[in-house]
C-alpha cells in the first residue's frame, strides 16, 4: 500500500492502482450503485485531457517533455482502456469532480509508468487550464453524441420496415377506431405509413437536439470566466478537441451561461422521452390489434416468441411490445430525473450533472436495444389477418358515414341504429328499402370508395 494525502487527510492506496486518493474517497463516499461512470464518458474525458495539454503546449504554458508524456499516456489509455482503474460511481456528489480527478490521477500514473523519469501532477499538469465545471459537461456531451448513431440507425431501420409494411398492405382495408369505437375504414397501408411518419419526426427531433450538444463550455473553467487559462488556450481548445474526436463542436459565446445552465441536456432528454412515448403508443396499438385471437380484435398476427402462460396451454403473449413498453416507461422516468436535476441547479453551477448523464446515456442504450428487438422479433414477421379486417368493415354500421352527404346526417343515423338493432348490414337495408340502387350501393361501399371517397 502507498500513502497519499489530500486536503482531508491521508489514505492508503493499493500499490498497483492507477487511481489515487481522490478516486478512492469517491468510491467510499458514494456506495449508491455498483454501476461505474460510463466508459464513453471516460474515453471522452481522456480525449479532452489530450486536447488540453496540446492547447497548453501551443500556448507555451507547459514544456515539451510534459506535453509528450501526457499525450503518450492519453494515447495509451485510449488504445488500452483500463476499466478497473476508473472506480467512481455513476451517481456521485460533487458535480463530477470525482470523475475528473479519477481521470487526472490515472493519466498521471500511466504517464509516469511510461516515462519513469518524468513527474506528472494530476492537478498541476493533467488538469492544467481546466475545471470539472467545463470538462465534465463537455465529456458528457461527447459521450451522448458518440452513443447516438446506434440509436438513430435503429430508428431508421424501424422507419424502413414500416415503409415496407405500408407498401405490402396498401390495399388491405380495415376498420378505423376512435376512442376504441368503430370509425370510418382505412387501410393497413395508411396505418403503417402513419407510424413511419411518426418516427421520422422523432428522428428529426433527436437530430435537432443533438446539435445543441455540440456547443460546449471548454475554456470557461470554474464559472465561465476562464480563470487560470491563457487566451491562446481559450481560442484553441475546442479546435484541438475537434481534431481528436472528428466532431464539429463550437465554443459557447457566453461561457458563464454555458457552465451554469443545463438546458441542452433537458432538450436532448426530452427528444428521447418523446421517442419513448411514441414507441409505447405504437406498442400499445400492436398489442390491442393483435388481441384475442378468438375473442379480441385479431387484426394483426404477431410472431410467436414464447409460451405465455404456465397454466393455460398454447397461450402466447405479445412479449416484444411489452418489453418496449417497459423501456419507454423507464426512459420517461429518466427524463423526469433530468428535468428535476436541471431545475435544481443553483447560481453559477449545476451540481447534478452525474445523474443527468447516467440517465441520458442509459436511455440511449436501452432505446436502441428496444427498437432493435421490436424490429427483429416483432415487425419482421408480422402479418395482417386480411379476412378478419374485411369482415369487420362489412359488419360495421359506421361505414354508412359515407351516406351522410347523400341522405343527410339524421337519416344516416337512423339507418345505423336500425342496422345495429336488427344485426343487419346497412347496404342490405338500403337495397331492401329501395333507398338506393344496388349499383349505387355497390359503388359507395366498395373498399376503394370507403377508404378514399369519390375521386
Amino acid at each position: 500500500m502507498r500513502i497519499e494525502k489530500d486536503c482531508v487527510g491521508k489514505l492508503e492506496v493499493p500499490d498497483d492502482a492507477l487511481y489515487g486518493i481522490h478516486s478512492l474517497r469517491a468510491a467510499g463516499n458514494f456506495p449508491i450503485t455498483e454501476e461505474k461512470v460510463d466508459p464513453l464518458l471516460i474515453e471522452s474525458y481522456i480525449q479532452i485531457k489530450k486536447a488540453s495539454i496540446t492547447a497548453n503546449y501551443g500556448a507555451k504554458a507547459t514544456d515539451v517533455i510534459k506535453y509528450n508524456t501526457i499525450v503518450d499516456a492519453c494515447d495509451y489509455l485510449l488504445e488500452h482502456p483500463s476499466p478497473e482503474s476508473f472506480i467512481t460511481p455513476a451517481i456521485q456528489g460533487g458535480a463530477g469532480t470525482s470523475t475528473n480527478m479519477n481521470v487526472n490521477e490515472v493519466i498521471a500514473n500511466v504517464a509516469m509508468k511510461l516515462h519513469p523519469d518524468v513527474f506528472i501532477h494530476p492537478n498541476d499538469d493533467v488538469n492544467q487550464a481546466q475545471s470539472t465545471n467545463d470538462t465534465y459537461p463537455t465529456a458528457g456531451k461527447l459521450a451522448m453524441i458518440k452513443r447516438l448513431p446506434k440509436l438513430t440507425g435503429e430508428i431508421n431501420r424501424l422507419i424502413e420496415i414500416l415503409d415496407e409494411l405500408s407498401k405490402k398492405f396498401q390495399f388491405t382495408i380495415k376498420l378505423g377506431r376512435t376512442q376504441l369505437q368503430d370509425a370510418v375504414p382505412t387501410t393497413y397501408g395508411k396505418t403503417f405509413h402513419a407510424y413511419a411518419s411518426l418516427f421520422r419526426r422523432d428522428l428529426k427531433r433527436i437530430n435537432s437536439a443533438e446539435n445543441e450538444l455540440k456547443t460546449v463550455s471548454m475554456g470557461g473553467t470554474a464559472i465561465g470566466t476562464g480563470t487560470n487559462t491563457t487566451k491562446y488556450y481559450r481560442d484553441h481548445i475546442v479546435d484541438e478537441i475537434n481534431k481528436i474526436t472528428g466532431f464539429d463542436l463550437k465554443q459557447d459565446e457566453d461561457l458563464i451561461d454555458a457552465v451554469q445552465n443545463t438546458d441542452h441536456f433537458v432538450a436532448f432528454s426530452s427528444s428521447l422521452k418523446t421517442l419513448a412515448v411514441d414507441l409505447s403508443k405504437f406498442s400499445n396499438d400492436l398489442r390491442l390489434l393483435g388481441s384475442g385471437p378468438q375473442s379480441g380484435l385479431n387484426e394483426l398476427i404477431l410472431p410467436k416468441r414464447q409460451a405465455g402462460s404456465s397454466i393455460m396451454p398454447n397461450k402466447v403473449n405479445p412479449v416484444i411490445p411489452e418489453v418496449v413498453n417497459q423501456v419507454a416507461f423507464e426512459v420517461i422516468g429518466f427524463d423526469a430525473t433530468v428535468t428535476a436535476a436541471s431545475e435544481a441547479g443553483q447560481l453559477e453551477l449545476n451540481a447534478f450533472e452525474p445523474i443527468m448523464f447516467k440517465s441520458i446515456l442509459t436511455a440511449e442504450v436501452h432505446l436502441a436495444r428496444a427498437i432493435e428487438t421490436l424490429v427483429d422479433h416483432c415487425l419482421d414477421g408480422i402479418d395482417v389477418n386480411v379476412k378478419q379486417c374485411l369482415d369487420d368493415v362489412r359488419k360495421s354500421a359506421v361505414t354508412a358515414t359515407v351516406l351522410s352527404p347523400i341522405l343527410g346526417y339524421n337519416k344516416t343515423t337512423e339507418l345505423i341504429k336500425t342496422a345495429t338493432k336488427e344485426h343487419e348490414t346497412v347496404p342490405n337495408l338500403l337495397i331492401q328499402n329501395h333507398i338506393l340502387s344496388p349499383e349505387k350501393v355497390k359503388q359507395l361501399f366498395s373498399p376503394e370508395y370507403l377508404v378514399n371517397g369519390e375521386s
